[in-house]
């Protein structure tokens, strides 16, 4: 697919460079090498008569030129793909397709061992990549290409993201098995008195726990807090290892419970609960490998309250 001298690749390439910033990050998002990036480029500097790309710091930056191309190369490698993607059969017992998932520390836990286990049935070519989900910039990642799915409690994103719920959770507290006050500590004046491990929302892909943070620190005196952590994992292994209180999404409760030697109890306090949902750019949205895609997380954990 050519005009004027200029083919998909070339497009692709100067997609990656103006999103990455980066000669060596754009061969990375496109699985090649960084010579075989400059060798398009140069191609392509002597084809629009412009340096397109300038050295900032360790990276580059993009000339006047190439920012006034980039919505329309996006715009072209967006209907390109529509094309392919639209007049492809998928075979997912034959695909070698990786799927990239955003996913917070939760969702590594909650999503991956049972996507990895179907698909190891159904479509043992098939890879999964994992990425770190910063609710911050997750709309970005998809709309790039970057990744595939972004799965958990996020804010709704404006644009050409597309939303579709998977399940209500709840919260539930843990603490050590053998915890010196167990009884006392599944009561409302109890638990606000022990010591908390608190996860916290802020910088996270956690954005939905913003709410529950604000209820636990107007309940819990700030001398009562042991730890703040970004990570409901973390959380979860010192409240283990300490006489920490350690409140968690209730489906990862139920995961982590067991293998770390804790408790499970109901939160004494009235915790608002969270939607988890899947979102997906809307350029995927009829890709029939990513319709299987969402099929299958559906399947598995669609609906579940």
């Amino acid at each position: 697919m050519e005009s004027s001298g200029i083919d998909l690749r070339d497009l692709r390439v100067l997609d990656a460079l103006i999103r990455e910033g980066s000669i060596t990050r754009a061969a990375v998002s496109l699985e090649t090498t960084q010579p075989a990036i400059s060798k398009l480029l140069a191609r392509l500097r002597l084809r629009f008569d412009d340096p397109l790309f300038v050295r900032r710091g360790s990276g580059v930056q993009p000339t006047a030129r190439a920012v006034e191309m980039a919505a329309q190369v996006r715009a072209l490698l967006e209907m390109a793909d529509r094309l392919w993607q639209e007049r492809l059969p998928f075979d997912p017992t034959k695909s070698e397709k990786t799927f990239s998932l955003l996913l917070t520390d939760v969702g590594m836990v909650r999503f991956l061992p049972p996507l990895v286990a179907r698909l190891a049935e159904l479509a043992p070519r098939i890879q999964l990549r994992a990425i770190p989900l910063d609710s911050r910039h997750f709309a970005v990642k998809l709309e790039s290409g970057e990744a595939d799915l972004a799965l958990g409690a996020l804010p709704r994103a404006a644009g050409h993201l597309r939303r579709q719920r998977l399940y209500s959770d709840g919260y539930t507290s843990v603490v050590r098995r053998n915890h010196p006050r167990p009884a006392a500590v599944r009561t409302r004046r109890g638990f606000v008195e022990e010591k908390h491990v608190l996860v916290t929302a802020s910088e996270t892909g956690h954005a939905a726990h913003l709410e529950t943070q604000r209820v636990l620190t107007r309940a819990i005196a700030r001398t009562n807090i042991l730890l703040q952590v970004p990570s409901f994992i973390a959380g979860a292994i010192v409240a283990s290892q300490t006489d920490g209180v350690a409140t968690l999404p209730a489906n990862l409760a139920a995961i982590v419970a067991e293998p770390l030697g804790m408790t499970v109890f109901r939160t004494p306090v009235i915790l608002p609960r969270i939607e988890i949902a899947q979102y997906w750019h809307e350029r995927y949205h009829r890709d029939p490998a990513h319709r299987w895609l969402r099929s299958i997380t559906v399947d598995l954990f669609g609906s579940r309250a």
